[in-house]
């Protein structure tokens, strides 16, 4: 069988509060769950520029990607497609947060405090250990 490789990013962003920006995706046959913006990689692009992209995409804002803070690797139907996600830290350099119109998937972007975010259904539950570190420091 063909291993497909699918690469994308996802930009994490904490803002003077200390809350980071999450978005609440509708998920085929399940509950809804918050992420941080995330997507794969289109022809010909870097993982930042990806990062940036869907970031602008689907938030509103436009931001500059710094540091990668964590890896996601894994599997995804039986093997067949292997993946490996980036987390990068991302800084807002313009935009203004808007839902966008045309992605019936998102249903809310919220700047959310880490005690709330303990309480809400994340789409990888181990991404509040990344977020926690980086509201502490």
């Amino acid at each position: 069988m063909e291993m497909a490789n699918w690469k994308g990013a996802a930009g994490v962003c904490v803002n003077e509060r200390n809350e980071i920006l999450l978005v609440l995706m509708k998920a085929p046959e399940e509950d809804s769950k918050w992420s941080v913006p995330a997507s794969g990689t289109e022809a010909g692009e870097t993982l930042e520029q990806c990062c940036e992209r869907e970031f602008e995409e689907v938030t509103g804002l436009s931001v500059k990607a710094g540091e990668i803070l964590k890896t996601r690797n894994g599997n995804y139907e039986d093997a067949a497609v292997l993946f490996d996600l980036h987390y990068f830290r991302v800084e807002v350099t313009g935009g203004e947060l808007i839902i966008p119109k045309d992605d019936f998937l998102i249903e809310d972007i919220s700047w959310k405090p880490i005690e709330e975010i303990e309480k809400l259904e994340l789409a990888y539950p181990d991404d509040f250990e990344l977020f926690k570190s980086l509201v502490a420091a």
